[in-house]
């Protein structure tokens, strides 16, 4: 029994020890990714991650018998097959577009800029008061394709006559894809005038939603864009600078994130390449040029799934377990590359306040009632933009205002139209300037 006892602890020992050796080769391969920023789709960290491996077995058993030097090679085969996951693509590389969708025409229109976009259009319902004015949509992301229900909301404003318009923005849904360096905020500005220029109609009202909240944002405090625009709606913006992007403060009412069901359906991240590039990515490890992998196979790769508890965020507490789903899987396209690029690009750039004080395009700003922005994102905007008009705080919803639940959808119309045809508000102009620091301490 005690030599059992001792050939158990033994056998114990060095099976913990081959997993130690593993999990080192491991984290140098790793260490590497992140030094050679994944070059060569990992394998500039894979060959010589194997080669240290290599050699650390062959010093250890220089002066071993044959069957223990063998042994020793254990942790490098076991860790190679390990780490050659990461660098094997599960995905095409060559980016893979959304299908058309069925209810609507897509357009490929050619910027000035350069970029090439998708474009939809909803004409104004024959029937009833048509508007002159063309309405352009923003969506959020960045990067992102437009939700199957942005679209359902975009058919509401267009039975209600307006000439609807919306186009994702380069990289997004079935727009083309840029270089990576050249996803910028600034760019995101330059193709919204370059859109309205080819559209050619003069000015538009305009509607922008969270990160497209922030590219109308800094549309205003430009003059030379600002020109093209007739009326503005801020809804939900994200931080409009680096200043802004920098504040940590209050949040909404609370929302359904934690309480919601777990998003189902597959996901990127439960493979090893996808979790790696995504999750370093997030970390500021890799940077959204990474060699570890392209543009569009992450774009190929990424699900709506991976988002996890954010979609959950987009919606209120009371609201956790009848989320509805925003989307298919065969619309579904986000670039989490991109969308970091042009993150950090506000995160790093200067203040616009000065700029955005001289704005003079009459403008609205909508907040939800349980939104998870930071509240001071869009009061920023309120404080230093003189020509917002109104606030319109929006009770019983969150970060996605329209989202098809209850009467959501009617009510965030209501709000919009009211705006544009210059009609009394359906609400409490709320929070004014002054009410502020109410506004955020009541938070």
């Amino acid at each position: 029994m005690p030599t059992f006892a001792i050939r158990l602890a033994r056998l114990t020992g060095r099976l913990l020890l081959t997993l130690a050796a593993v999990a080192a080769l491991i984290g140098v391969f790793l260490a590497l990714i992140v030094l050679t920023d994944g070059a060569g789709s990992g394998l500039g960290a894979w060959l010589p991650a194997l080669g240290v491996g290599t050699v650390a077995a062959l010093w250890r058993g220089r002066r071993r018998t044959r069957a223990a030097r063998l042994a020793l090679f254990l942790p490098v085969v076991v860790a190679a097959a390990l780490t050659a996951s990461v660098c094997i693509p599960t995905v095409p590389t060559a980016r893979r577009y959304p299908p058309a969708l069925p209810f609507v025409a897509t357009q490929q229109w050619s910027l000035a800029t350069g970029s090439r976009v998708a474009v939809y259009h909803y004409p104004p319902a024959k029937r009833g008061p048509r508007h002159p004015v063309p309405f352009v949509y923003l969506n959020g992301g960045p990067v992102r394709g437009i939700s199957l229900l942005d679209h359902r909301f975009l058919r509401l404003l267009a039975r209600q006559g307006y000439d609807v318009y919306a186009y994702e923005q380069a990289g997004g849904g079935r727009s083309g894809l840029l270089p990576m360096g050249q996803y910028t905020i600034s760019r995101s500005v330059r193709d919204l005038a370059a859109f309205i220029d080819r559209l050619g109609r003069g000015k538009v009202d305009i509607l922008g939603f969270s990160s497209g909240g922030v590219v109308l944002t800094r549309a205003l405090a430009d003059p030379s864009v600002a020109a093209r625009l007739h009326r503005a709606i801020i809804a939900e913006p994200g931080p409009m600078d680096g200043p802004t992007a920098h504040i940590n403060g209050h949040k909404g009412r609370k929302s359904a994130r934690g309480l919601a069901p777990a998003m189902t359906g597959p996901r990127s991240t439960h493979v090893p390449r996808y979790a790696a590039a995504f999750g370093l990515m997030r970390l500021g490890l890799l940077t959204p040029a990474t060699g570890l992998i392209g543009q569009a196979e992450g774009d190929n790769a990424f699900t709506a799934a991976d988002l996890g508890s954010d979609t959950a965020s987009a919606y209120c507490a009371r609201d956790a377990h009848r989320i509805p789903a925003e989307d298919t899987a065969q619309n579904f396209s986000f670039s989490p590359a991109a969308s970091l690029r042009v993150q950090q690009t506000v995160k790093d750039s200067p203040s616009i306040a000065p700029r955005l004080t001289r704005s003079r395009t009459p403008a609205m700003l909508m907040i939800a009632e349980c939104s998870s922005q930071v509240r001071q994102w869009a009061t920023t905007v309120l404080a230093d933009d003189p020509a917002i008009q109104r606030t319109q705080y929006m009770p019983g919803v969150g970060h996605h205002m329209w989202n098809g639940l209850d009467d959501n959808n009617d009510r965030a119309a209501a709000v919009i139209t009211a705006f544009l045809q210059r009609q009394p508000a359906p609400l409490p102009n709320y929070p004014t300037r002054d009410e502020i620091p109410t506004f955020l301490r009541d938070q």
